[in-house]
């Protein structure tokens, strides 16, 4: 069995404070030849706003169909995390994510909803997907009613 060299897992490790020097390991997928959906949620995603230094708060779901590999766990909890004390769009922050894990993973679809919590009265929901999602298979709804204010 080949090994597999990780950046994070089983390591002691410093987080960072900026994602590009961020690594996400990927780990193969015994079940590639198979189609199915991986969902991954962050409840309590924070950045900075790149203008006022305020932190944004935002809830995160993504879902993706692996191809030959998935995301670790352990390397994404620090790469989100390193969104913590950097200054990012809201967009940007949502699209980046987005993008690092399809260079990282090579999904065959990836989906990624970003809803940020309302600033100035106003929230802010990022939605992308990197081409149509595929067909036959169940891709549960995101849960998330829109916001009405209270």
């Amino acid at each position: 069995m080949k090994k597999i060299k990780l950046n994070y897992l089983g390591r002691n490790k410093n987080l960072f404070n900026d994602p590009d020097k961020c690594l996400l390991d990927p780990i193969p997928n015994k079940n590639y030849k198979k189609d199915y959906i991986v969902r991954l949620t962050i409840n309590e995603f924070t950045s900075l706003c790149p203008v006022t230094g305020q932190p944004d708060f935002a809830k995160f779901i993504i879902d993706y169909l692996p191809n030959k590999s998935l995301v670790e766990s352990k390397s994404f909890k620090f790469f989100i995390h390193s969104f913590r004390n950097h200054q990012c769009f809201h967009e940007n922050c949502t699209i980046f994510i987005a993008e690092k894990l399809l260079k990282s993973i090579k999904p065959k679809w990836i989906r990624i909803s970003g809803y940020w919590f309302p600033r100035g009265g106003i929230p802010i929901d990022i939605f992308y997907e990197n081409k149509k999602p595929p067909k036959n298979l169940y891709i549960p709804d995101t849960g998330i009613k829109p916001y009405k204010g209270r």
